[in-house]
């Protein structure tokens, strides 16, 4: 009995993965290098609008087949790469993009690392300096403060000190 189950296992996962294959493999035809290599890096650097983070050549969604399809016709009739981001950015919004633009509604994206590591560094520094200065100023104990302490302990606790 195990050995009919395994040769249709072994069938079942060849027809299942070929048919996921299929679904992801592309063939397009380009001109030279130049325009092949144009296009890799434009699907490597556009993002699938359905997926959570995954760029348009690792993505298998419906969405991203025809954005691949997209992106080939427009570097085959001759779209510059900044044209082309730009209709997909027009299309899609920031998300499209894995290095959004610098413009006001994207300051914090690209502001607020450097802003973090600024006041991390000055917090950093803060506590350096603070134990070898703030704790030496809180450790002395003025006369008054020795006096009650004394007080509070009593005599006793005193005589064993001497």
């Amino acid at each position: 009995m195990a050995n009919f189950f395994t040769p249709s296992l072994l069938g079942l996962m060849i027809l299942v993965s070929g048919a996921s294959v299929a679904n992801t493999v592309e063939d397009y035809t380009f001109a030279n290098d130049a325009m092949r290599d144009r296009y890799q890096n434009l699907i490597d650097e556009l993002r699938c609008p359905q997926c959570l983070n995954t760029n348009l050549a690792g993505s298998d969604a419906m969405i991203a087949a025809n954005l691949r399809r997209e992106v080939y016709r427009m570097v085959t009739s001759g779209e510059t790469d900044e044209a082309i981001k730009s209709f997909m950015y027009e299309r899609y919004g920031d998300f499209i993009l894995y290095r959004p633009r610098l413009m006001p509604s994207t300051w914090v994206l690209w502001l607020l690392p450097g802003f973090l590591l600024i006041v991390g560094v000055w917090v950093w520094w803060v506590m350096a300096r603070l134990p070898s200065a703030a704790l030496d100023d809180q450790m002395q104990m003025s006369d008054t403060d020795l006096a009650e302490v004394e007080r509070l302990l009593g005599e006793p606790h005193r005589a064993n000190d001497s």
